[in-house]
């Protein structure tokens, strides 16, 4: 009888962990460009609004940038999920965020002159920028559209989890959509009033939040079953 209590304690335990874990990197992901802009502004008083979210690695919120995609990478490795594939892909989103830390973008023109650090082009490091970036914001689309949509085999959905499986499915949409946009954006003309509202920004900002809403949803903090 205690064991079994300990068993149930230790269970109990896990869920709580997993749940934690799937907040954490909800609320990581939804806040993040938010963040960054407003850091910019209070502590280093730019409130110029930067051409994507990577151009914040050369502002005074560095560390918040190079941190949070650090504890994302993290939670991501640490996260087990129910089967192999899962596993797999939090695993390779935990890499593909790092990818973007340790390999930043190159500077834009946007309000270069308040930035703290700067770097010489490199279109090596840019493109393993872009090409990390992308790999995550798919891998993310990924697990939300076919992983946190599954349920568990013999067990019946309930309504709570039908309508979580269409915030999951449209959170990944939502990603898709703005994936595909961004690239559009280079057949833009450069005098263009489009790129003057910072365009790619916003896009990114949607994948993010999009991102992080899916993780909270996954992490109970909305939609509980009762």
């Amino acid at each position: 009888m205690a064991k079994s209590s300990q068993n149930e304690g230790t269970n109990q335990d896990m869920v709580i962990s997993y749940l934690t874990i799937r907040k954490a990197v909800g609320w990581l992901g939804f806040l993040f460009p938010a963040i960054l802009f407003i850091g910019t502004w209070l502590i280093g008083g730019c409130a110029c609004l930067r051409d994507s979210v990577s151009s914040y690695y050369y502002t005074v919120m560095v560390t918040y940038f190079a941190g949070t995609l650090c504890a994302v990478g993290l939670f991501l490795f640490t996260y087990k999920g129910y089967d192999r594939m899962d596993q797999l892909s939090s695993n390779a989103g935990a890499v593909f965020a790092l990818g973007i830390v340790f390999f930043p973008t190159d500077i834009t023109s946007v309000c270069t002159c308040l930035n703290i650090i700067t770097r010489a082009p490199h279109p090596f490091i840019n493109a393993v920028h872009y090409v990390s970036a992308g790999l995550f914001f798919v891998t993310m689309a990924y697990i939300s559209m076919f992983l946190f949509t599954k349920t568990n085999p013999g067990q019946p959905s309930t309504k709570q989890k039908l309508k979580r499986n269409i915030v999951y499915k449209t959170c990944a949409w939502m990603m898709i959509v703005a994936m595909c946009l961004i690239p559009c954006l280079k057949l833009v003309p450069a005098d263009s009033p489009l790129l003057n509202v910072r365009p790619e920004f916003w896009l990114e900002s949607i994948i993010l939040m999009s991102f992080g809403a899916s993780w909270l949803i996954k992490g109970e903090t909305l939609l509980k079953d009762k």
